[in-house]
């Protein structure tokens, strides 16, 4: 089987003095849920955007980016079939990218999109199984109740989820999630990531998420890769991130990375194991 993603020397550069990713390459197999951190201008984003087409590289020889086998950009060029590959592709935002006037149902359905007819997504009409497959996904993520309501009106927790149940409709085979609870309560942070987790587990979809808090990545992310200045500066199993590794990769930069007041609440006896890393980060440093 392919790898889900693969990526070789892929670099961009804005201007002629900043590279916001520096010859990265890095390979995720089916089914794998990895968290990728780095503190803001690491290239977290920036990666993510390249990952489904939405911007080019540059044109170093031998960059290449491909999804299951499937060119998504090569030297700084896109792929022709990029709309096609990008429907294999769910992207998470950090602001949900819902249209707030729109009935929730309606922003889960636009997943589909890429297979009815245009004259039916001009005008929003669905057919019964494609409704049913949509209020099956709110369901899954827990906020069915909230099918026909306008989308403003959810709470930022399940404009998420919301966004979340879009990627399952449209039934993607990659979901990539740029900062997904970047913006979140810490129980609204839990939920998520809990459910990107059970997608990944459940149904094997891969899953390739940014976050801004190391904590997150430890808990929910079997593997971690570090990006600091637009480079991979490790990549291995999130159990190897000890404080000591993140102080000498991050330096002063790990207390951004750190965000104790967005940690989730777990049971002290968890403390240890899933969060007690961050109380000796701060006593080593």
């Amino acid at each position: 089987m392919s790898a889900a993603i693969v990526v070789e020397n892929l670099s961009k550069s804005f201007g002629k003095q900043r590279k916001a990713l520096d010859a990265v390459c890095l390979r995720v197999q089916p089914g794998e849920m990895v968290a990728l951190i780095g503190a803001s201008g690491s290239g977290k984003s920036t990666l993510l955007r390249h990952l489904c087409g939405l911007v080019a590289g540059d044109s170093a020889p031998g960059s290449s980016i491909e999804v299951f086998g499937r060119a998504v950009q090569s030297e700084g060029r896109l792929s022709r079939d990029i709309r096609d590959i990008r429907a294999g592709i769910g992207f998470v935002f950090q602001q949900f990218n819902l249209v707030g006037r729109l009935p929730v149902i309606t922003n889960v359905l636009a997943g589909t999109l890429h297979r009815v007819p245009l004259w039916r997504s001009l005008v929003r009409r669905f057919t019964d199984d494609e409704l049913r497959k949509g209020i099956e996904a709110l369901a899954r993520v827990g906020i069915a109740e909230c099918a026909f309501q306008r989308a403003s009106t959810l709470s930022g927790g399940q404009q998420q989820r919301a966004a979340i149940s879009r990627a399952l409709v449209q039934q993607a085979k990659v979901i990539l999630a740029d900062e997904p609870i970047a913006s979140l309560d810490p129980e609204s942070s839990r939920r998520v990531m809990e459910l990107l987790a059970g997608i990944n587990r459940e149904l094997g979809v891969t899953v390739l998420v940014s976050l801004h808090q190391v904590d997150y990545a430890m808990r929910y992310c079997p593997r971690t890769v570090a990006l600091k200045g637009g480079r991979v500066v490790f990549d291995g199993p999130s159990a190897m991130l000890t404080p000591p590794r993140l102080r000498e990769l991050y330096g002063a930069q790990l207390d951004e990375l750190l965000a104790p007041e967005s940690a989730p609440r777990v049971p002290a006896a968890e403390a240890a194991g899933a969060h007690g890393w961050a109380l000796a980060s701060q006593n080593a440093a």
